[in-house]
């Protein structure tokens, strides 16, 4: 039997909506579930704790940096947890390598974790010099300094305002390409700064929008979610819940596409009087609208401001 032992009190932060987490994922003893972004591990032993006893947990991330933190934090859980580095746009084949089929709940925690923007070698914030990296997995080949100095200025433009919803992408991509080399964080930071008039009259550090563009593009986020909610939905089985947390309007948006989708048996266009498309419904939507942070959580954890919790249900297939 797995002990009791709360992870807020194992781990170096709290984890975003944890309780959400495991309600919503329907957690019972003997279930087993996936934490497709594990983290620093706090979902995944709240998870294991409210499976137990008899249930099973595969925890994967693209970073086998918050993998060796997580095995720590998890080793309390012996064999009940699989640890595997793989992208979650790699889930399908993962759950079926380790035979880890159907599964009664699976979970995505989107975006950049905390312990990768304190990590200041990694590129991700702007606060202190670093080199133009931002990728999740060391693995990868596309960094971004090689867009920041790589890319031409209308396709610069269009990363920034795409991922970004920077309002001055195109100032901004005209001030990099005339700054260009630009080679750490601090930099590229200031160069946005001087081309959109600095923080005055802007709630949120002028940087913002770009780097997280940046980050986005580096690591096809949006790209890997949709390939994985999908295969997300393959793995469940019956009844098994799907969900996500996501932590900006367009993964969030992705989302709510998804699930209502999902969630119906015909997907054809309005116009189109008969049913040609031979869709049917695979999902139930869980949550009628996306689940947010109370006051209390946001002051004990300010991260979780933007988080934004959606869950769904695998419908019992026909016939």
């Amino acid at each position: 039997m797995v002990a009791n032992l709360s992870p807020r009190r194992t781990l170096t932060h709290a984890p975003v909506l944890t309780e959400e987490v495991v309600r919503n994922l329907a957690v019972r003893p003997g279930g087993r579930y996936v934490d497709c972004t594990v983290g620093a591990g706090g979902h995944a032993a709240a998870t294991i704790e409210a499976a137990s006893p008899g249930g099973l947990l595969l925890a994967m991330d693209a970073d086998p940096s918050a993998l060796e933190i997580a095995g720590q934090a998890l080793s309390q859980y012996g064999d009940d947890v699989q640890l595997v580095e793989a992208n979650f746009r790699e889930l399908a084949s993962v759950c079926e390598r380790y035979h880890f089929m159907p599964v009664h709940g699976a979970l995505f925690d989107l975006g950049v974790s905390s312990m990768q923007l304190a990590d200041e070698s990694r590129g991700f914030g702007f606060q202190v010099e670093a080199p133009l990296d931002m990728r999740f997995s060391p693995g990868q080949t596309l960094t971004a300094a090689e867009i920041v100095n790589g890319y031409g200025e209308q396709e610069l433009a269009d990363v920034i305002w795409r991922f970004g919803e920077e309002p001055a992408s195109r100032r901004i991509a005209r001030a990099i390409v005339r700054a260009r080399p630009i080679r750490t964080t601090t930099e590229l930071a200031a160069v946005i700064s001087r081309a959109t008039g600095g923080q005055h009259g802007r709630r949120i550090h002028p940087a913002t929008r770009t780097f997280q563009a940046l980050r986005i593009a580096v690591n096809d986020e949006l790209g890997a979610l949709r390939e994985s909610l999908e295969q997300g939905v393959d793995v469940l089985g019956s009844e098994g819940r799907l969900v996500v947390i996501s932590f900006h309007s367009l993964e969030d948006r992705i989302v709510k596409q998804f699930i209502a989708r999902e969630s119906r048996d015909c997907i054809c266009p309005p116009e189109q009087l008969n049913c040609t498309c031979g869709h049917i419904a695979r999902l139930k939507p869980i949550t009628k609208k996306a689940v947010s942070p109370t006051a209390q959580q946001i002051a004990e954890n300010p991260r979780s401001r933007s988080a934004r919790l959606r869950a769904a249900e695998k419908l019992v297939e026909k016939g």
